[in-house]
This record gives C-alpha cells, structure tokens and sequence, in this order.
C-alpha cells in the first residue's frame, strides 16, 4: 500500500488530513526491524504516528508485538500496521492485542483515537475444504523430514519451489493451524512439535487426493523417468499381487498429446498413467510414487487387501521416519 493512497482512504472515510514523512528520519533501527518493515511518520489530529508497512508476510504475535513496542519506542510514536489484505484471524489477534492497523478500502482500527471502522475483511484462509497441491507438497516434505525445525530456504532448494510459492505454501499450512513459523535472523523456520504420524492424522481433513485422472499410453511411449503408481507402487512395497495393467505417475500428459485415451483399448499395447496435481517426483525417492501420497491416491477405495496393503505401507514409512529422526 503506498503512502498516498492510505492517506486518501483516511481522509475519505474520517476527514482527516494527514501529514507524513517518509522513512526513519535518521533513526537508527536494527537491521532485523528494517528488513521486515517500512516506515512513514505521520500525524494524525494532533497525535503522532508511524505507519508501519510489513515488507513479508505477518510475523507471529509475539514477535509483532516486541517489534512495534520497538518501533515505538525508537520513534516515540504509536505504531499503526498498514495492509492491502488481512484474514479475518489475523483482525481477530490484533483487535484482542489492540494493535492499531489499516487495511485500505476495508478496515480502520486506530484504539488511541477511539476509531474503528470495519466494512469488510478478506476470507478466512482455514474455511477451504482443502490444501492447494503446493501446500500438500511442502507438508509432506516437512513429515518425511520427522517435523523438527525445517528452513524454507532449505525446503524450496529441495522441492524447487519459487520464494513466493514457498512462501504462499508455508503461510497457508500456518493459517490452517497444522505448523508454526519463527524466524531466525532471515530465515524462516518450520516447526510444530507434533510426531510424523499425528501430524498426518490431524491434516486429514486437508488433504489433497493427488490424482486427477487415469489415462492409457501406449508402453512404447512410456520413457524410464515416471514412477510407479497405483496398484503397481503398492505392490512394489507391499506384499500385494501387482495389477494386470502397469500404472505410472505423470504431473503433465501432454508430452503424448492424440495417444493418449480415457479408456483401455489394448491391454497388451497400453499402461496406465495417473494424472497428478503436483509432479510426484518431487517427493519420489524409489522407483515408486511417495507411500504417503499413495495412500492419499488410494484412501478412498475401499478393498480389503488394498486397505491391508496401505496399512502396511504407513507403519513402513513411520518405522522409516522415526529411524530417521533417532
């Protein structure tokens, strides 16, 4: 949000004409603080103010809190937060906290005039019925890797995710109350204090089944580079009968364009391909689609021996987990 535009806003809404000046006006403020934050001092009816314009995405409350008293102090000033978006819980921890904020075109908390004004706020991110695919990725990485304290940084290297996809993915698993986030000095750190197990019973209600659709390709076009999915990847780590017709998994079809159909035509010609949401590479580490994301793509059929199978897959794959983490 830019100075002018929040300016506008409040002299839209309250009449105020506000005076600011841009930047610290020589005041020297810890790197960790300039880093997170930009600044304009401001009067407002004979009050003095800074607005204070986070630069990422909303530190923890406790963090926020020692920061604005900080800023506060450094300026003599009261603090006011300026956003373009806030989530209604995000409102909800800082009308609780009374942390004055402005949200343009939507919300004016400014406790110390006595104004509050709310016309609307931005849609709880925790009301989605599911994780987008990059989420369910990133939190997946997170449970093979034992839930300690895991770096985004470290994350999106390994899942060659963009800053902003890592970022957006980790804001969200924050939102839906499964991890935390802290910093430590630029670095944001992962962690929730939940064994691997219990943290994917708990994202239940949040998960992603993984595939879209099945299709049939002929063997001939299948290269070595796709990993086994279905039936095939359970019966390569269980003890279950493979299939009749092979399965692989593909985040994309489009490489056999006209070959590829939506039904079997020739069992001895084609395989099966599942359509994923996310390239299953990413988290493959065999020959196989990741187990807990096959168990994701198969949770809901509902076969005795397929049940069985899956169930020996997961104590695998905690057994596997809780070694790594020993």
């Amino acid at each position: 949000m830019n100075a002018g535009s929040c300016m506008e806003y409040l002299k839209q809404i309250l009449g105020i004409e506000v005076q600011y000046q841009e930047g610290t006006s020589g005041r020297v403020l810890p790197n960790y603080l300039n880093s997170r934050y930009a600044f304009k001092e401001t009067e407002l009816c004979d009050a003095k103010a800074v607005f204070v314009y986070p630069q990422d995405e909303l530190e923890p409350m406790d963090a926020l809190k020692k920061h604005l008293g900080q800023i506060e102090a450094v300026f003599g000033a009261k603090a006011v937060l300026t956003f373009e978006r806030l989530t209604y819980r995000q409102r909800e921890y800082l009308l609780r906290d009374h942390i004055p904020f402005i949200v343009k075109g939507k919300q004016i908390y400014l406790p110390f005039l006595a104004v509050y004004l709310q016309q609307r706020c931005d849609a709880e991110t925790q009301k989605k019925e599911s994780l987008s695919p990059a989420a369910q990725v990133l939190l997946l990485h997170y449970i093979y890797h034992g839930c300690g304290e895991l770096k985004t940084s470290i994350a999106a290297k390994a899942l060659a995710f963009t800053p902003m996809s890592i970022s957006r993915a980790s804001k969200e698993l924050e939102e839906i109350g499964v991890i935390k986030t802290k910093r430590k000095g630029v670095e944001k750190i992962l962690y929730c204090g939940k064994k691997p197990r219990e943290l994917f019973l708990e994202a239940g209600p949040y998960w992603l089944n993984p595939v879209k659709r099945t299709v049939y390709v002929s063997k001939e076009e299948i290269g070595d580079d796709l990993p086994l999915g279905g039936y095939s990847a359970l019966s390569h780590l269980t003890m279950l009968n493979p299939p009749r017709i092979i399965c692989y998994a593909s985040g994309s079809i489009s490489k056999w364009g006209k070959s590829v159909s939506s039904s079997l035509q020739d069992e001895n010609d084609q395989c099966a391909v599942e359509l994923w949401r996310y390239d299953p590479k990413r988290l493959s580490t065999s020959e196989t689609v990741d187990p807990l994301s096959l168990a994701l793509a198969l949770r809901e059929y509902k076969d005795e021996r397929v049940e069985e199978a899956v169930e020996e897959m997961l104590e695998q794959t905690w057994r596997s987990i809780d070694g790594t983490r020993d």
